[in-house]
């Protein structure tokens, strides 16, 4: 019997396990090498929030019971590391960001909203350059380099190939989803990346009931070199439409190259746009924070300045 295992008197087990998928009222846990069918017992609330419903995704550690003839219970949410909306997604360790250099060409705002939740969330994101043998880079990867982002150039004409190792590095034992605009070439990185992932995904499709139910939510398929991917439907085109944002006051935050710089401002509450005696400006007009970061920084900011706290909760569902 294995340590997350315990028994009631009734002979029920309960079990902590892995929210794979969650559709139609019922939620797929991994919990050692099985997959279990769950209801959802009662309303589930967050840690310490009494008033506050907790929706279970995938992604999200859980308490389960089985009960005597096969039937299961989801009991608790963990409490979670981070969760995004939209997707549905709890606990991503890693975001990776597919970007082609043509067809369709890179769109550095988008780009950079991606890095911006995912900083706020806690994510680790990584950009992934392709189609490298038609257009130059133009120092596009650099920009990122040089904000402190793991840049990787997906070389396929390369002999070795040690690109897709250095992703599986980072993958590997963690929860990853990516996101590229269609064309980006991100279905022809996962192919090369996991080979029996279409298989793999076949199966646990049947495995899960896909064609029971036909909406498509965020799933999680094992990867034979350890990990999980996030099957995100939401994450499958750079439109930009975000059921949440990271607001004014945290901003700046998710830009790591402002970090040096944002002490030094002259005023208190600088929002790094405009203001004489901005450290940030001085430092993007001497070339040390790239023009292109920094014009997103101000997009976003714009995007967000007005937006009041009742809007804010509306957005998060509350």
């Amino acid at each position: 019997m294995t340590d997350n295992i315990s028994r009631r008197p009734n002979q029920a087990i309960c079990l902590e396990g892995l929210i794979i998928k969650g559709i139609g009222g019922f939620y797929y846990v991994e919990s050692g090498d099985r997959i279990y069918e769950c209801r959802a017992r009662g309303v589930l609330r967050g840690k310490g929030a009494h008033t506050e419903r907790v929706t279970p995704v995938a992604g999200d550690r859980c308490v389960i019971t089985v009960h005597e003839g096969g039937l299961a219970s989801l009991d608790r949410v963990l409490e979670r590391r981070n969760s995004l909306l939209r997707p549905p997604l709890a606990n991503l360790d890693n975001l990776f960001i597919v970007v082609s250099l043509c067809q369709p060409q890179p769109n550095a705002l988008i780009v950079d909203r991606f890095i911006s939740l995912a900083e706020h969330k806690g994510i680790n994101p990584v950009i992934v350059i392709t189609k490298l043998d038609l257009a130059e880079d133009g120092g596009f990867g650099e920009i990122y380099r040089k904000a402190g982002f793991s840049v990787i150039c997906a070389d396929y004409a390369s002999p070795d190939g040690n690109f897709l190792d250095e992703i599986r590095v980072i993958m590997k034992d963690k929860i990853s989803a990516f996101a590229g605009n269609t064309g980006a070439g991100k279905s022809t990185l996962l192919n090369a990346l996991c080979p029996g992932l279409n298989r793999e995904t076949g199966e646990t499709s049947k495995k899960l009931g896909r064609g029971r139910h036909t909406t498509r939510e965020t799933e999680l398929f094992s990867l034979e070199f350890g990990g999980k991917i996030a099957d995100t439907p939401g994450f499958s085109s750079f439109d930009g439409e975000f059921a949440e944002f990271v607001y004014k006051e945290d901003l700046h935050d998710t830009f790591r190259e402002f970090a040096d710089y944002v002490p030094n401002c002259r005023f208190t509450g600088c929002s790094h746009t405009c203001e004489k005696g901005c450290a940030v400006l001085e430092a993007v007009r001497e070339g040390k924070i790239s023009q292109s970061r920094h014009d997103s920084y101000v997009a976003l900011y714009n995007e967000v300045k007005d937006i009041k706290e009742w809007e804010r909760k509306r957005s998060q569902g509350r």
